[in-house]
């Protein structure tokens, strides 16, 4: 099998941790994992004892162009094999079963492993068939497990979902996107003076409208105003466009009071 046209260049880089899938059970889901993975970060996919051999056409038709991923995909015969080279592996298990291992979350899990890949050794990551899951004998060749902390009265998760948080965890651990951004595409944050500016401009002709007319309450219906307007960050596009609004509703204004003039003066 080999990779489609114009499918996405993934490959390897640094010290990433290996995905193995312990006897998945569908095609489709492989190709999910695969596509999971590539958002992640992750680019090296084991699969052991795969139900219906490998490899399969409609993984790669469910890869949404993770085929690199698909393509370098090795075949094991058991998990030992599948970790041999490895020195560190985490095995997700939803419910332990009498084993006395680590147990971590899977931002926990991600954290300890950014902290081994960092000495240059290297991780696997054990998944799981559909149906039931890793059993003991499985496991046994883990060093932790990872438990998802999700709702405990529901939490079934497919193959690519599983995958999809760990990578998610792996890829965000090491992330500097800061938590919150504003987004002023080609447009800039105005600075204060452009602001108080623009408010003065509003204030003098809502004076003259008549807006203000009621002299004892104006000055706490500017300050709400101009609360109103430092409240966040407006941006230069947005006050070119405030500043439009107020000039036509001025020269609005100004229009009709001539029309009303020339019509009381019979023009």
């Amino acid at each position: 099998m080999t990779g489609r046209e114009g499918g996405a260049d993934l490959r390897p880089s640094g010290n990433t941790p290996v995905v193995v899938l312990v006897r998945p059970q569908l095609a489709d889901n492989i190709g999910a994992c695969a596509r999971a993975m590539g958002n992640g970060g992750l680019f090296e996919l084991r699969l052991v004892a795969p139900r219906d051999g490998w490899p399969q056409e409609r993984a790669w038709n469910n890869a949404s162009g993770a085929d690199r991923i698909l393509d370098a995909a090795a075949v094991h015969a058991s998990v030992a094999e599948a970790v041999a080279d490895l020195h560190h592996v985490f095995a997700t298990c939803p419910r332990p079963r009498h084993i006395v291992k680590p147990v971590l979350t899977a931002r926990g899990a991600a954290a300890e492993m950014h902290a081994i890949a960092a000495r240059g050794l290297r991780i696997g990551l054990l998944f799981g068939p559909e149906r039931a899951g890793l059993d003991n004998d499985d496991m046994a060749h883990a060093d932790a497990l990872i438990r998802y902390p999700l709702n405990p009265g529901f939490m079934s998760l497919n193959l690519g979902q599983a995958v999809m948080i760990m990578a998610y965890e792996w890829w965000t651990a090491q992330d500097e996107t800061p938590p919150r951004e504003f987004m002023t595409n080609e447009t800039e944050v105005a600075a204060k003076g452009r602001l108080e500016n623009f408010l003065t401009h509003l204030t003098a002709e809502l004076d003259a409208s008549g807006f203000l007319r009621n002299l004892p309450k104006r000055p706490g219906m500017v300050r709400n105003i101009r609360h109103f307007f430092q409240r966040g960050e407006v941006t230069e596009q947005e006050l070119r466009t405030l500043h439009g609004i107020v000039t036509e509703l001025s020269l609005g204004r100004r229009q009709r009071g001539r029309a009303e003039r020339e019509t009381e003066n019979g023009g």
